[in-house]
């Protein structure tokens, strides 16, 4: 099977997402960009995350076309082609409809660095303006907001992270959307306090080098 590892691993991650709270139903999608082929595997649209198999995933060039598989690939394929003909830092995208991330993009809200874990995706995770999901429209936009940052927040619609492995891309959407938990929770109280910009940057370069290499 064509990219067969990388099928598993969106089938895999498809079935975290769910279970992590970071989508509900069919919502969100996942994608890996294999840089030697230039093609890129992504989930199928409207399928169950825990019905879906490794043939399920669908493989597609940078062109939009698909290459192998019978499924009709995500809805969102422009969201993530755009980042991986644009982006050579980023190999990986996780698109998901998580309550909290949702819930401020709704606000049309950027996230501030109302945590210093905010600083795994930038200074803070702006909000792209609303465009329609599946367009090239969204895609731009998001493209755009994501500039020097790993997260976007998608006005009136979920959230996108991004990064070289699949794995850093689902732990920056998954600390992201704690932050926003953060904000949501301490915009109830009053106003929050927000991180400077000179620690913000500390953050950032701490982060370059935490954890297991």
């Amino acid at each position: 099977m064509l990219l067969g590892e990388l099928r598993e691993k969106v089938v895999e991650y498809g079935k975290r997402m769910l279970e992590n709270k970071l989508t509900t139903g069919t919502g969100g999608n996942i994608s890996i960009y294999h840089r030697e082929s230039g093609l890129m595997v992504i989930s199928p649209s409207g399928l169950d995350y825990m019905e879906t198999r490794a043939n399920d995933v669908v493989v597609m060039n940078l062109e939009g076309e698909t290459i192998d598989g019978y499924r009709k690939p995500s809805s969102e394929y422009e969201l993530h082609r755009i980042f991986y003909l644009n982006r050579e830092d980023i190999s990986a995208l996780v698109h998901t409809h998580s309550i909290y991330a949702t819930t401020i993009s709704c606000m049309n809200w950027d996230l501030p660095p109302v945590h210093y874990m905010v600083a795994v995706a930038g200074d803070n995770v702006r909000c792209a303006d609303y465009a329609t999901f599946g367009t090239r429209e969204l895609a731009e936009k998001a493209y755009r907001a994501m500039e020097d940052r790993k997260a976007v927040i998608l006005a009136n619609h979920g959230m996108l992270a991004g990064a070289a492995t699949l794995e850093q891309a689902f732990k920056i959407a998954e600390d992201i959307e704690f932050c926003c938990q953060l904000f949501y929770r301490t915009k109830s109280m009053g106003e929050p306090v927000i991180i400077g910009q000179d620690e913000m940057v500390l953050m950032r370069e701490r982060f370059r080098t935490y954890g297991q290499r």
